[in-house]
């Protein structure tokens, strides 16, 4: 797994061992972010604020930070996911731009001030077919973590449609056996 573009392009990604985490593909990330380059409702990447939400090996939020974006929140409850987050952050130097938050993505509370200001961009790629994400979204917009019109980004499995009450979904984007469902509060 790699970062496939921005100032990092190329550099690899540790991944979790085992079979608990499935790391978004290189391929799909490209689609992924290509879409958030062109989409005239997506916000700019440079200078954001994201959260990369059921981070596992983080491959999404280190995407957006080798494509500018100025802070990324990670969000992982897994410890072999977290190890492989720290050392992400160590090999590509991303100290002072990123912070681990461990906790539980469909539990969240209020946003700690200790965190900053709300997120403009959301990632969000929980386990297939639990509605953890439906869930994970609606903290996210409860605990004031995501700033007025942001973009959340759903990942779910290629067959699933979940549940988006509230939800203005703006695109869809089929990749392999996921989908991605582009997001903004309504």
């Amino acid at each position: 797994m790699r970062i496939v573009a921005g100032v990092h392009k190329g550099r690899p990604l540790a991944a979790p061992r085992g079979m608990t985490t499935r790391p978004t593909a290189d391929r799909a990330r490209e689609a992924l972010f290509n879409k958030l380059a062109h989409a005239p409702w997506a916000p700019d990447i440079a200078g954001a604020r994201v959260i990369d939400v059921f981070a596992g090996s983080g491959a999404l939020g280190f995407e957006a930070l080798s494509r500018g974006a100025s802070f990324v929140l990670f969000v992982e409850t897994d410890p072999g996911a977290r190890g492989a987050i720290r050392t992400n952050v160590e090999a590509l130097q991303a100290f002072g731009i990123t912070k681990l938050h461990k906790g539980d993505a469909a539990h969240l509370g209020l946003k700690p001030e200790k965190v900053g200001a709300p997120f403009a961009l959301a990632f969000l790629d929980p386990p297939y077919g639990k509605g953890l994400g439906e869930r994970a979204l609606q903290r996210l917009h409860e605990g004031g973590w995501l700033a007025p019109g942001a973009l959340a980004v759903l990942e779910t499995g290629a067959e699933e449609t979940p549940d988006l009450s509230g939800w203005d979904v703006l695109d869809t984007q089929d990749a392999g056996a996921a989908k991605f469902w582009f997001v903004r509060r309504g």
